[in-house]
């Protein structure tokens, strides 16, 4: 007998059978990297959203420090300005002081001065009359000498 060779159909069914083997294998991987993808996929997805959850509340946070810096300056700006007033109605109170004050004192003194004028006034009228007064005893003592004026 002659040993055994292998027919064309044994070594073509042995051939199938690789094939079949190495698509099995093949598609076994296939299918394990689409797996691996979709898992990347997701991570991605997952890496993407907390990042875009983190922006997010960066901005959120950036947005109150914002609005919070408009806050202070509008609020400094307002005490500035009431500081502002504040100091124009103290100004404007101490001028009026002033103005009367000095009203006052421009009253005083022609007070003064009208009352320094009727005081030598009534003092030049009495010093009239004593010169009158005096005139009248110097020839009433005359005439009663008997010397001419």
């Amino acid at each position: 007998m002659k040993p055994a060779q292998p027919d064309e159909f044994t070594v073509a069914k042995a051939e199938a059978r690789d094939l079949q083997r190495a698509v099995a294998a093949l598609r076994n991987e296939l299918e394990l990297a689409q797996v691996a993808r979709e898992q990347a996929v997701q991570q991605a997805v997952a890496n993407s959203h907390g990042e875009i959850l983190q922006l997010k509340e960066t901005v959120a946070a950036l947005r109150l420090e914002l609005e919070k810096a408009h806050a202070d300056r509008d609020a400094a700006v307002a005490a500035a300005l009431a500081q502002g007033q504040d100091e124009i109605a103290q100004l404007r109170a101490t001028a009026a002081s002033l103005r009367e004050a000095l009203e006052l004192a421009d009253i005083d003194k022609a007070n003064a001065l009208q009352q320094e004028q009727r005081r030598s006034a009534d003092e030049a009228r009495q010093l009239h009359e004593t010169v009158l007064a005096l005139r009248e005893q110097l020839e009433s003592a005359r005439l009663a000498v008997g010397s001419p004026v």
